[in-house]
């Protein structure tokens, strides 16, 4: 196995990693702005009130992509543990 191997799976799992958090955080992340310009709109300045709608969105949005996200990592796992012989050589 050599170098370029060797970054090319690194470079393959950073991408699956990518490709699997990326939807919650832009959730969150709207989630976020939302909840902020509803407090910047009614002055209301209650910083434990961010969390709860974060929760949520990002609970409903883990319990919708779950089955995305179990089959991406499921496809790398099973093309990373086929490649393991071609590896070896």
């Amino acid at each position: 196995m050599d170098i370029s191997t060797v970054i090319t799976i690194g470079k393959n799992a950073m991408e699956v990693a990518l490709l699997l958090s990326m939807p919650i955080l832009i959730i969150s992340l709207i989630a976020g702005l939302a909840v902020s310009v509803f407090q910047a709109v009614t002055q209301i300045q209650e910083m434990t009130l961010t969390f709860i709608p974060k929760i949520i969105a990002v609970a409903i949005a883990a319990i919708f992509l779950a089955p995305w996200m179990i089959k991406l990592i499921v496809n790398y796992t099973v093309q990373l543990y086929t490649s393991i012989p071609n590896l070896i050589k």
